[in-house]
């Protein structure tokens, strides 16, 4: 079976040399344009740059380092540059040998001289084979209105369609009906296991020294894998090579500053920022809570080094951390940390690679000391990846590569606070895994109508040991109990040691990909897209919403890999120039394994996780719409999203029932409509504005539908899994940004931003608890909410 993949793998390798060589005979003619494109004023690399040439009707965008080539025939051309918040410029070439070029743009605040100036516009590109994609810009999230005054990347994707979360301070989103735990989170190409601060309030993302930011939720390149769902992909800022610059924010429970400048000009650079809030330290006025604190703090820093000009080092870092204190009797501490040192070579004008040594942890600590122990429990890898991008024409590109994860997961560990504590050393057993993978995605434009993107990924998990599995009759950790109609744990009938790095259980899948785009005409397309995904690390968790003592699993033979499978098909237009544009996709999507859990399921410290869990199937399907309007001096979207999402876990035998009597039922991601207004209007060079509105279906919960009394309490009865729903989710949010004239005569320039989160006050249902009242002896039912209206204001600056 193995050899098989390969050999398919293989073969198309062998094609796309095959295509490689063929090319290369009619590429005698032919010349190559290549280089990097950076901002002028800082020399940071720009990701995702249109180069096109006109006459051809062909063009290329720069990978994530900046770097573009295009091979095209002999001739004289007209070069045409664009990228979002820069001026577009364009200049003549005559090419008739392989040339090296490096553009540097400058922002639209920025006049330039050397090169004619053409009117910019964000278009909906409509020719590349790539949809359920959504790009923004840092610039456009800084303009969004967010509680408490704090800058959100990952609110910020809220707004787009197909995006949701579980409520009112929820951590995590949620991608076309899927958990928040299939969701692949990468900074500078190092997974983030947790990414919220003080429990979903915050991001762990600086908005400062971001650079970039993707989201795929469908379509998803083959140098992607591991989750179900999405892949968010962010990189940092490089830092300014040519002078050193300091900006920050002052706000009213957090603030932030960011440091870069050149280590040597224009060859080498540094950046560090780091966050903190301090809320916590007007706890300790109040006689009451001056032994309470909750506070987060972050570090993010980045060098860059260029070699020479085909070679680049980069070492980058973040590091993060929570702290929750009550009375001193209760602490939590839990956060990331990561670490990536990356080569960059260029081989040729046609081939580029990017080496990556990576090292990512989550780490969640939790002191007892009113119990008298303590709690460490997180999940470490160790990634290298070698990653090739060959621009064989300019009709034909070639991505392939290859990675090695090893995981390091750490359960539970406790031990006691003193010696005296009464409570002794236990660790609970370590898992390992090993997860290696291959790739190749080929970009293509048949023809002048049709292109196409399609890929293989063939992944391999290893679960190791060293662990003690049990052992179990038929092979079956859960049991069914068919005169109480429910199920039980399953006792072992013995165990099994593997020693260190002996494997448990092994995997291998093969992960085609596939889109495909057809134009119309030129302002016009439809679209289509189909990929798998495999998903080896399972997140145990029943809450709706990613919290900070989720436990990591990998698949080993009882707990399987989620096998995703989803096909999307869309229709995108440009209006009126592109001054709007329209996006209109519909998808189906389907997830073999997913986990469900048995009723009464204990999760935390539980050594056989096995015995409470069972491998059900889950499926989403929606339309989402977006319409945009894409420049002048007010502009923003409109999103909407109709969606289902639903699990079924039937039974194993004709006597099982399964859970929810087998039928599929609402899962907690399930949102049927979700609608997303933002909006900016410039109204001079001293006031901005803007504002958002979120209206999502309730989440499904499960209410009691009865009760009884026993011994006498009264005790709920509960109906079936998640027939209930919370209210409709909705708020409005208004920011207003003053940004002083004076600011373009001097060094420091600094800003006011106003904002009020949730306007009309409105109580979102975070959650609602039912509970017994003393005077009536019933059940009642009681709404928490979180936030009111939330006033805010910060400063922000730059030198």
């Amino acid at each position: 079976m193995i050899s098989k993949k390969i050999g398919t793998l293989l073969l198309l390798f062998l094609t796309a040399l095959n295509s490689f060589s063929q090319d290369t005979e009619q590429a005698k003619q032919k010349f190559t344009l290549s280089g990097t494109i950076i901002d002028a004023n800082s020399n940071e690399t720009l990701i995702g740059v249109n180069i096109v040439i006109p006459e051809l009707k062909t063009g290329v965008t720069t990978n994530e380092y900046g770097f573009y080539s295009i091979t095209v025939p002999k001739g004289n051309y007209s070069i045409q540059i664009t990228y979002l918040g820069y001026q577009t410029i364009e200049e003549s070439i005559n090419l008739d040998q392989n040339t090296k070029n490096n553009f540097k743009l400058l922002s639209n605040e920025t006049a330039l001289k050397e090169v004619v100036i053409i009117d910019t516009k964000t278009k909906t590109d409509i020719r590349k084979p790539e949809m359920s994609v959504n790009k923004l810009s840092i610039s456009a999230i800084k303009k969004m209105p967010v509680v408490l005054g704090e800058v959100d990347v990952l609110k910020s994707i809220l707004l787009l369609p197909g995006v949701t979360n579980a409520g009112e301070g929820a951590s995590g989103f949620n991608v076309r009906g899927g958990g928040a735990d299939q969701n692949l989170i990468l900074l500078d190409e190092a997974t983030i296991f947790n990414s919220s601060h003080v429990f979903g309030f915050f991001s762990v993302f600086n908005p400062d020294a971001i650079k970039d930011l993707k989201l795929y939720k469908g379509g998803i390149p083959a140098r992607f894998g591991g989750r179900a769902s999405s892949v968010l992909d962010i990189y940092q800022k490089d830092g300014n090579s040519k002078e050193f610059h300091v900006n920050g924010g002052i706000g009213l429970i957090s603030s932030r500053i960011l440091a870069e400048g050149p280590l040597v000009k224009d060859k080498g650079s540094f950046l560090i920022g780091g966050r903190s809030s301090y809320a916590h330290l007007f706890l300790k006025l109040s006689k009451d809570q001056k032994d309470n604190s909750a506070y987060f703090y972050d570090l993010n820093t980045k060098l860059s080094y260029k070699l020479n000009p085909n070679n680049n080092l980069y070492l980058s870092g973040y590091f993060g951390r929570d702290v929750f204190s009550l009375n001193k009797s209760f602490t939590n501490i839990y956060g990331n940390s990561t670490l990536n040192l990356r080569w960059n070579h260029l081989f040729s004008d046609k081939l580029f690679s990017n080496l990556s040594l990576i090292y990512s942890d989550y780490y969640y600590g939790l002191d007892l000391d009113f119990v008298g122990f303590k709690w460490d429990s997180g999940i470490k890898n160790y990634n290298i990846k070698y990653d090739f991008k060959n621009y064989i024409s300019d009709k034909f590109k070639l991505n392939y590569g290859v990675s090695a994860i090893y995981y390091d997961f750490n359960p539970g560990t406790i031990r006691p606070s003193d010696l005296n504590s009464g409570i002794n050393f236990d660790q609970l057993d370590k898992k390992y895994a090993f997860e290696p993978a291959l790739y190749m995605n080929a970009d293509q434009e048949i023809s002048k109508k049709i292109s196409l993107s399609y890929g293989l990924r063939y992944s391999m998990f290893y679960r190791l040991g060293q662990s003690t599995v049990n052992i179990y009759a038929d092979n079956n950790p859960v049991t069914f109990n068919p005169d109480l109609q429910i199920y039980e744990k399953a006792t072992p009938v013995g165990t099994k040691f593997y020693g260190k790095n002996k494997a448990i259980q092994s995997y291998n899948n093969l992960e085609p990909r596939f889109s495909l785009a057809y134009q119309i005409n030129d302002n016009q397309s439809v679209k289509a897209s189909y990929n798998r995904m495999v998903q080896y690390l399972q997140l145990i968790s029943n809450t709706s919403s990613p919290t900070p003592l989720d436990v990591w699993t990998p698949s080993d033979n009882f707990i399987k890999p989620q096998i995703a499978d989803q096909v999307a098909l869309g229709y995108f237009k440009n209006l009126k120039d592109g001054i709007y544009s329209l996006e209109v996709e519909t998808y189906y999507k389907k997830v073999k394994n997913r986990l469900d859990y048995i009723d009464g399921a204990n999760l935390i410290a539980n050594k056989a996780i096995e015995q409470v869990i069972l491998n059900g199937e889950l499926r989403s399907y929606g339309l989402e719409i977006m319409f945009r309007k894409n420049e002048g001096k007010f502009n923003g979207w409109i999103s909407y999203t109709l969606s289902k999402s639903e699990q079924q876990t039937l039974g194993r035998t004709p006597i099982e029932t399964g859970i929810n009597n087998g039928n599929w039922y609402n899962s907690v991601y399930d949102k049927l409509h979700n609608i997303a207004i933002t909006s900016s209007y410039n109204l001079n060079e001293k006031w901005s504005f803007g504002a958002n509105f979120a209206l999502q279906t309730g989440q499904p919960v499960t209410y009691p539908n009865g009760q009884y009394e026993y011994l006498g309490i009264t005790v709920p009865s509960y109906g079936l899994r998640n027939e209930n729903r919370l209210p409709a989710y909705h708020h409005l949010d208004i920011a207003a940004t003053l940004t002083p004239r004076k600011n373009s005569d001097r060094n420091w320039k600094g800003e006011w931003v106003f904002s009020i989160y949730n306007l009309y006050n409105r109580k979102n249902a975070a959650s609602i608890n039912f509970r017994q009242n003393i005077d009536t002896g019933t059940n009642e039912a009681v709404k928490t909410s979180i936030f009111g209206v939330v006033p805010a204001v910060s400063y922000n600056f730059k030198f």
